[in-house]
Parts: C-alpha cells; structure tokens; sequence
C-alpha cells in the first residue's frame, strides 16, 4: 500500500469515526434520541441554513438535504441544540486543540514523551481558575474562570520561554528544565490555594483540575473556536519547517530553516490551542500525549500528515471520553480527565519503557 493511500485512509476513516461518535454521543443521555433521529436533526438544521445563506446572497433554491427524521420526543430538539450538540462540539475542539499542541510539542523537542504541559500552560492556567474560586472574584460573571485561566496559562509560557533563553537563543534542556521549575511553583500555589479556599471553593478547584465539559454552552463553543481554529492553522502551517527541525537544529539551518522562529511560533501555537482547551473544559491530560504517538506509529512522524490525523484522533478521542464520562454512571458526570488518565497512564508506562529500549529513539 502506497503512502499516499495510506494516509487517505486514515484521514477518511478518522473523519468517519468522528462523525459516527458525533451522532452517538449526541443520542445518548436521560433523553435518548435515536441516531437516525440526531442525523435528521442536523440534515435539517443543515438544509435551513444554507437555504437563509443562499437567500441572503439573492439566490432561491429548494435544497434537498431535510431528509431523514426529527426527533419524536416534543423536548428532542431542544435537548440536541441546548445541551448535546454544544457540549459534543466543545469536546470536538477541545480534543483538537490538545492532540495538535501534542504533536507540535513532540515535534520542537524531538522527543516523544514531551506534551503541552512542559511549557507551563495547564499548570499556569490552573493557578489562574483557583485563585478565582477562592477569592469569589466575579469581574467578568462566568466569563471570569475561563478569562482567568486562559491569561495565566498564556503568563506562565512567556514566563518559561523568557527564562530558558540563553544569548538570544531557546536551547530545548533549559526550556524543558524551566517548564519544570515553573510547573512545581504553579502546582504550589495551587495547593496552597487548596488549603485556604472553603470547602465549596475546594470542591470547584479540585474538579475543575480533573476536567469536564459538563455545562458546555453555545457561548463555550464561541469563545474557544477562534483561538483553537488559528492554532490548528498554525499548526499546519509549520508542518513542513517542523519536518526538517527532525534532523537537528544544524542540518535545519543549512537546509534555510529560522530554528529559533520555528520554535517560538510552536510553542506561541501550543500556547493558543492548550490554554483556550482549558480555559473551559479544565486540565484534561494525556490526549497530547497519547494520540500523536499512536498516529506517528501508524504513518509515520511526516508533520503534514501527523498534524491533521492527530486533530481528528484528539476529537475522536475526547468526544468519546466525554461520551463515557456522563453516561457510566446514572445520573452522574464522571470527570472526564479521570478517564483519560486512566487510559493514558499506563499507555505512558508503556512508551516509556519502550522508548527506554529503543535508546531514545522515535518509537
């Protein structure tokens, strides 16, 4: 099978896993709502829009896409586009957003145990939440936890980049070490945070650092997409310079690579796609780590193909956790960073040892 196959196959079959997981996480819940139904649904909406998009432009046409059925339940509609389809959306992106930071970072470092959190952003932004839930601050009204998270996610990234400088240059040891002497500080002040806040407020920090999508709304959906959707461009973007940074930074600068420029814009990408995932959804870990490592074993580590195919993997990936996380339990919202965890830890395990016997090198 030639690569060119390959890698269309993969991208169609992830494209259709998303779309099947979509439609079954948009059915599934108290209110259950057959496929065909949820299928229908969005067919419908679909028709309705594009027919009010032509018509804004002056063209009157009949589209023949409300096909299918709507949901018979009266409050069918409602729950799908109130409840199900904002929150499947944000797990869509979030997931995204998470698995490109992933391969980026596995990519500017060459090392395929690195993920988001090296540089700072999901400890920087915990930091940022908990002090919001301790202090009862309400600036912004429920904007003031995302806005909060999001700027310290940023703060603490500029912070590391800042530091590891050294004679105009970010050499990769000193970033990775700064990443961990700011992370042990964010994850102090977290804890103390914890120490102080109420029980109420406790209870807010400790869930918000385990992650979930319960609540997701429209308004969630709006504010991260524009971030997330310029860092998956981002991403695409530097996939060719981050395929001859594989080399080494010395055969990159002969073959006309900025290394330095190169790695500012992926970490400023990372920075993007990870703070504005968290800002809502809360620290969901291992989906950077787990779904670029598994793509590159199936195709390989060629940048223009692992970033597409790792975007899509994350979405699969994190709409399914969150599929499990609200439906394992009757009438209970797992946390769906718990989940991932699970998954992820021994999968971490395992890589570790693995590229532990390989030398250090590509697993």
């Amino acid at each position: 099978m030639s690569a060119r196959l390959r890698a269309t196959l993969l991208l169609a079959g992830l494209t259709a896993a998303l779309l099947v997981v979509i439609v079954l996480a948009a059915g599934r819940g108290q209110l259950a709502i057959a496929p065909a139904e949820v299928a229908g649904s969005i067919m419908h909406r679909l028709d309705s829009g594009l027919e009010r998009l032509l018509a804004w432009v002056g063209v009157t046409v009949d589209l023949p896409l409300d096909i299918g059925p709507l949901p018979e339940h009266p409050q069918g509609e409602n729950t799908l586009w109130l409840v199900r389809f904002p929150r499947v959306v944000l797990a869509v992106l979030v997931g995204a957003a998470l698995a490109t930071a992933g391969a980026l970072m596995q990519g500017t470092f060459g090392n395929p145990l690195a993920e988001p959190a090296i540089v700072g952003v999901s400890p920087g932004a915990a930091v940022g939440a908990s002090l919001v839930f301790v202090t009862g601050a309400s600036v912004l009204g429920e904007w003031t936890v995302p806005v909060a998270a999001f700027t310290t996610g940023l703060v603490a990234t500029l912070l590391v980049y800042a530091l590891s400088r050294v004679g105009g240059r970010t050499e990769v040891v000193t970033m990775i070490l700064t990443g961990v002497a700011v992370t042990a500080v964010a994850f102090a002040i977290v804890a103390f945070a914890t120490f102080v806040a109420t029980p109420e407020a406790r209870e807010q920090i400790v869930f918000w650092q385990m992650g979930s999508l319960n609540g997701a709304r429209w308004m969630a959906v709006a504010a991260v997409a524009p971030f997330i959707v310029v860092g998956l461009v981002a991403a695409l973007v530097l996939a060719k310079p981050m395929d001859l940074l594989s080399l080494g930074d010395r055969a990159a600068r002969h073959l006309g690579v900025n290394v330095e420029r190169v790695r500012i814009l992926a970490i400023t990408a990372v920075a993007m796609l990870v703070g504005a995932g968290v800002a809502f959804a809360g620290v969901i870990g291992f989906v950077g780590l787990v779904v670029p490592h598994l793509i590159r074993m199936l195709v390989g580590p060629g940048h223009r193909l692992l970033i597409p195919a790792s975007a899509l993997g994350g979405a699969v990936l994190l709409v399914t956790a969150d599929l499990v996380a609200r439906t394992a339990i009757a009438y209970a919202d797992l946390p769906i960073g718990m989940l991932t965890a699970l998954v992820g830890g021994p999968f971490f395990f395992w890589l570790l040892r693995r590229t532990r016997n390989r030398a250090g090198g590509w697993a």
